[in-house]
C-alpha cells in the first residue's frame, strides 16, 4: 500500500482527533484552572499578601495552560521599559488566552480591569475580588465614579493595570476603537499608558467556541505615553495615539 492510498483514511482520523483532543484541553483547562485559584486563594490565607498569589499566575498557571494548548510565547521589548512605575496596560485582544500570555509576559504583578459580571463567575470571580482586579460597573455611573477613584488611588500607591480597550474580543484580527476608561484612569493618576500588541493568540484559541491549534503568540511593547501635564479631557486623544501604536507595533 503506498502513501497515497495511506492519506486519504488520515483525513478523517485527523479530523476525529482535534476535536477529542480540545476536549482533553478543555478538560486540563478547568481543572487546572480551578486547582491554581484554590491553591493561590490558600496562599492568600496563609500569608495575607496578594504579591506571591499574583505570581503564581504567571510563573504557574499561565505558563501551564500555554504549554497545555502548544503555544510558544514570544516577548519583544519587555528590556526598555522600567517596570518599576506604575502604568495601566492598554492591549489588544483577540483571545482569552491573552490573559495567559500578558501575566507571563509582564515581570511585575498584574491586575487586569474586568467587566462587572466577571464577579460572578466561579472561581475566577472569587480569585478576581481576592487579588484586588478591578470591576468596573458601566450601568451604575454613580458607584463607576467610586470605583474609578479606588483604582486611581492604587496606581498612585504603585499598582500596575492592564485593560482590554475595545471591550471585547476581536472576531477578523483587526484592531477596533479603544474605549477612554482607562486612559482616564492613567490621567487622573498621572501614570504612563504602555500599548501592548498581542499577534497570534487567535490562530491559537479563536475568540469562538474552543478550537485550540499550536502556534506562536508574541507580545510586544510600545513605548510609554506619558500622562503628567495633559488636560483631564485628554482621553480621546489619548486613546487614539494607544490605538496607533499597537496597531503599528502588529504590523511591525
Amino acid at each position: 500500500m503506498s502513501v497515497t492510498d495511506l492519506a486519504p483514511r488520515a483525513a478523517p482520523l485527523a479530523r476525529l482527533g482535534w476535536p477529542l483532543l480540545n476536549a482533553l484541553q478543555l478538560l486540563f483547562t478547568l481543572l487546572w484552572t480551578a486547582g491554581g485559584i484554590s491553591l493561590a486563594l490558600l496562599v492568600l490565607v496563609l500569608t495575607r499578601r496578594r504579591t506571591l498569589p499574583l505570581r503564581m499566575a504567571s510563573r504557574l498557571w499561565a505558563p501551564g495552560l500555554l504549554r497545555g494548548a502548544g503555544a510558544r510565547l514570544v516577548v519583544e521589548g519587555a528590556d526598555a521599559v522600567d517596570w518599576s512605575r506604575p502604568m495601566v496596560l492598554v492591549a489588544n485582544h483577540q483571545s482569552i488566552i491573552d490573559i495567559c500570555a500578558l501575566f507571563r509576559a509582564v515581570p511585575v504583578p498584574l491586575r487586569f480591569v474586568q467587566k462587572q459580571e466577571m464577579q460572578r463567575v466561579p472561581f475566577v470571580g472569587w480569585y478576581a475580588r481576592a487579588m484586588g482586579m478591578v470591576f468596573l460597573d458601566r450601568a451604575n455611573p454613580r458607584a463607576a465614579r467610586r470605583s474609578l477613584l479606588a483604582v486611581v488611588e492604587r496606581l498612585r500607591q504603585g499598582e500596575t493595570l492592564c485593560a482590554f480597550p475595545e471591550g471585547t474580543r476581536s472576531r477578523d484580527g483587526r484592531v477596533g476603537a479603544f474605549k477612554t476608561g482607562p486612559f482616564q484612569l492613567a490621567l487622573e493618576a498621572g501614570v504612563p499608558v504602555l500599548p501592548v500588541a498581542i499577534a497570534g493568540s487567535g490562530a491559537v484559541l479563536p475568540p469562538a467556541g474552543f478550537r485550540v491549534r499550536p502556534g506562536v503568540i508574541r507580545v510586544r511593547f510600545g513605548t510609554p505615553i506619558e500622562t503628567a501635564g495633559r488636560s483631564p479631557d485628554a482621553r480621546q486623544a489619548l486613546a487614539r495615539e494607544a490605538q496607533a501604536q499597537v496597531v503599528a507595533l502588529l504590523q511591525r
